[in-house]
């Protein structure tokens, strides 16, 4: 092994890595005030936002999860990675070289497994891309042109073209320095009795890529209809290609996703590229499997970021049955989204691809705006199968239908698809349609496996009661905020003892700081909370320092070093009523006589702290 990073190599990765723009390439952020950001969680499952980062400090937190840490942190949480392979992974994409203990550069075989892995997939896409201005390609670049796309859309997605060759990317590989165990681990080739063989061979394909951009996997189609193979092969599934989490399309929408809050879901590669090319650039499609819960999640990210009420998501099917039985399979799932969700569904069987080319790129355009409410859809889809014509055929038609009405659980709505179902079906008798409507969504509460979670109480360790209603609690806890986050403005810090904190997490977050040096040894600001975590001696710590470097301070106005005093002067204060309340209490149990001695010397500490209380309430200006 190449030994550890160097350690100003990992704080150069930090520093060149702002977390705020790292974050930003898996959910949408917007400004939460305090110099904060706040978006979706992507660690867990939310509907409004409560996942915090705070770029002048380099941290995330979540306040729902208790998830938090650095950049480099945040890339091992949601990438699944080690620490050596999230630093390497950010190296990458800020264009650092590391260095490693043992001396020299890391050679490229020594390298973490997955950026290997990515470097081969790399290498893969431009040898595909070459391959694709071959004469063996005439027959790919056939297939595109009429698609109508040109040389420069083929370059703008990446498409590419798998030589007929049973070793033409694996040999290419090779000679880049990949071993076969790393080319069949990538799913770039599989292995044979011979040895590994190009899994992809005579079709044309579109990279996968991540949304950072990182190619990660391929979709091939085949290109000889003598072919037996299947029409379309995708990657399967590998360390770094998990079709459930991937979106194609989706580097290139992000930023429209967020901009026009809106994600067009189509069913193939051809048909994001046409959406994009007529200009509906918020079109993704899945990677060779059915649209799930994990890809909702990951489109709420993106349009949840700039507005509380989220955004609307089209999904494109063909109007066919298989269509509609794929809208219907998107409904199963839209509980869980909070979103508009909207269906378009183009009556003579045409996808995307195949409209563009017989209407132009108005007719894309004016399918995503003829969206139509999934629950619409769906109502009128079990409506559909019913005779309507007898009083027969509109009951069971309503028997159908309302189900799907009362599974809707925002009441206005449900009432309104209520009185449309009444319509639709034509039984004329709006108080009956609802009344069934509403025993069937009193009935069907029961086990709703999309009911909101509570969010995690945060984990602070130390076996103490810690409940943040408590004033007291609250105080301290803003008294350390600014210690960590504004060590500037806390000179008065440094002044307190660990018994000005109440409980044990508080003490030992005072300690933490106090063996750094107190808040006068903050000689870099934006550091600090940095410094504070590397010394931290447990997860525990280290997850609530974390907390306090990213929640906002609540005050109003402007922080300042008055009220930054005023906050760890009241800290004083309090911490001196509960001693002078502990020593009346002592006081209270001894004898004057038995005990004398005692007695006098606990009177006396009682006291000294009580004149000791007169003048901190005296320099504070009245303070209890």
């Amino acid at each position: 092994m190449a030994g550890r990073i160097r350690d100003e190599d990992v704080a150069l990765v930090r520093e060149r890595s702002p977390i705020a723009d790292v974050v930003g390439e898996y959910l949408q952020l917007r400004n939460a005030g305090g110099g904060s950001l706040k978006g979706l969680c992507p660690f867990h499952d939310e509907k409004s936002p409560s996942f915090n980062v705070t770029p002048a400090r380099g941290l995330f937190y979540c306040f729902g999860c208790a998830e938090g840490g650095d950049v480099i942190a945040f890339v091992q949480k949601i990438e699944h990675l080690s620490f050596v392979e999230a630093v390497e992974s950010l190296a990458r994409g800020a264009g650092i070289q590391l260095r490693y203990e043992q001396g020299g550069y890391v050679p490229r075989n020594e390298q973490g497994q997955r950026q290997r892995l990515i470097d081969a997939h790399k290498a893969a896409a431009e040898f595909y891309a070459e391959r694709l201005l071959t004469p063996g390609a005439q027959e790919g670049r056939r297939f595109l042109s009429e698609r109508g796309f040109s040389r420069a859309d083929a370059e703008r997605f990446g498409v590419g073209f798998a030589p007929p060759g049973w070793e033409s990317l694996t040999g290419h590989l090779r000679g880049k320095g990949f071993s076969d165990k790393e080319i069949i681990l990538a799913g770039l080739a599989s292995q044979g009795r011979r040895g590994p063989y190009d899994k992809f061979r005579n079709r044309l394909l579109w990279p996968v890529r991540e949304v950072t951009g990182e190619v990660v996997g391929f979709g091939a189609r085949k290109l000889d209809p003598d072919d037996d193979g299947p029409k379309y092969l995708n990657t399967q599934e590998t360390p770094i290609f998990k079709k459930s989490h991937l979106l194609y399309g989706l580097d290139l929408a992000k930023r429209d996703i967020s901009r026009e809050r809106q994600a067009v879901v189509v069913e193939g590669y051809t048909d994001v590229m046409a959406c994009h090319l007529a200009g509906v650039g918020t079109a993704v499609a899945t990677c060779g499997t059915s649209f799930g819960e994990e890809h909702l999640k990951i489109l709420r990210r993106m349009l949840l970021g700039r507005s509380k009420f989220g955004g609307e998501v089209v999904f494109t099917f063909d109007g066919d049955a298989a269509g509609q039985k794929a809208a219907l399979r998107a409904f199963a799932e839209e509980h869980g989204f909070v979103t508009e969700t909207f269906v378009a569904v183009q009556p003579d069987g045409l996808d995307p691809c195949d409209l563009r080319i017989q209407h132009g790129d108005a007719a894309i355009r004016d399918l995503v705006a003829a969206k139509k409410p999934l629950y619409e859809f769906a109502i009128r889809s079990e409506i559909e199968g019913h005779n309507l014509d007898t009083p027969e055929g509109r009951m069971a038609a309503l028997e159908a239908a309302a189900p799907i009405v009362a599974g809707i659980r925002n009441e206005g709505v449900r009432k309104f698809y209520g009185v449309s179902l009444d319509k639709w079906v034509g039984l004329m008798d709006e108080r009956f349609v609802l009344r069934r409507v509403n025993q069937l969504a009193r009935g069907g509460r029961r086990g709703d496996r999309s009911a909101p979670r509570q969010p995690a109480a945060p984990q602070q360790g130390q076996g103490a009661p810690y409940d943040l209603r408590d004033p007291s609690l609250q105080r301290e806890r803003q008294a350390l905020k600014i210690a960590v986050q504004y060590p500037g403005l806390a000179a008065e810090f440094d002044r307190l003892d660990a018994e000005a904190f109440s409980v044990p997490q508080h003490r030992a977050m005072y300690e933490l700081i106090r063996s750094r040096g107190g808040v006068a040894a903050a000689d870099d600001p934006a550091q600090w909370a940095a410094r504070l975590r590397e010394a931290a001696p447990n997860d525990a710590q280290r997850g609530l320092l974390t907390q306090l470097a990213v929640e906002p301070i609540e005050i109003y106005g402007e922080l300042d070093e008055h009220y930054a005093n005023e906050i760890l002067g009241t800290i004083k204060i309090h911490s001196i009523n509960r001693q002078v309340a502990n020593l009346k209490s002592r006081l209270g149990r001894l004898d004057p006589v038995a005990e004398a001695a005692e007695y006098q010397a606990v009177f006396g500490e009682l006291m000294a702290m009580e004149q000791r209380r007169r003048t901190m309430r005296e320099r504070s200006g009245g303070a209890a």
